[in-house]
């Protein structure tokens, strides 16, 4: 994956932040999987800044997303649907870019055994100096890369680069890397399979 990127991209504090968000999915993948054994289904007793009920790998999977984001150099601020407020780094550990996620996007599933999944969208900083809440409120005309991870049967890295497509990567367990499995991803012709489940 980092190789990927900075083939692609030749921003080495993007390849950074990415490699971040990958151990992240990384580490919530895991989490899900061993989510029976572990006793993290059910309910961490919080609400979370939309009002749903917060589950417990809600709460693990946000920790385990902050802690990458902020200690990888690369990010200045983050923005998680679990906290009421932003989340400035600091500026000792703050580099250019702002994270917007959700850790774990349809957690009521998990205890159903159903796919869940990270969603992020990543700017870079417009402003000079410390972050500010103009770094924050933008369009989605300003996302430097977006994607998603989807924890399942496999666990799929899915991140679009701004004018450079759409790109699938398969996270191999025994390896512990993301691995390139489809470039310019695209919806097939006629929608695909119609599936009614």
């Amino acid at each position: 994956l980092a190789r990927y990127i900075m083939a692609r991209t030749g921003d080495s504090e993007l390849t950074i932040l990415l490699t971040a968000l990958a151990l992240a999915c990384k580490a919530t993948s895991r989490a899900c999987n061993k989510a029976g054994i572990a006793c993290l289904f059910g309910l961490a007793g919080d609400v979370n800044s939309t009002g749903d009920d917060q589950k417990k790998l809600d709460v693990l999977s946000n920790d385990i997303f902050i802690d990458a984001l902020t200690n990888c150099g690369a990010c200045a601020v983050l923005v998680s649907e679990e906290n009421e407020d932003p989340i400035f780094v600091p500026e000792s550990k703050a580099g250019r870019f702002v994270v917007a996620f959700d850790p774990l996007d349809g957690s009521s599933n998990i205890d159903c055994n159903v796919s869940t999944g990270t969603i992020f969208a990543v700017y870079e900083k417009v402003s000079t100096g410390p972050a500010t809440v103009g770094d924050i409120l933008r369009t989605g005309n300003d996302i430097v890369v977006a994607g998603y991870c989807m924890y399942g049967a496999a666990t799929e890295l899915v991140i679009t680069f701004k004018g450079h497509g759409v790109h699938r990567f398969t996270l191999d367990p025994s390896l512990g890397e993301f691995v390139h499995t489809q470039a310019h991803v695209k919806l097939p012709e006629g929608g695909g399979k119609k599936i009614y489940s």
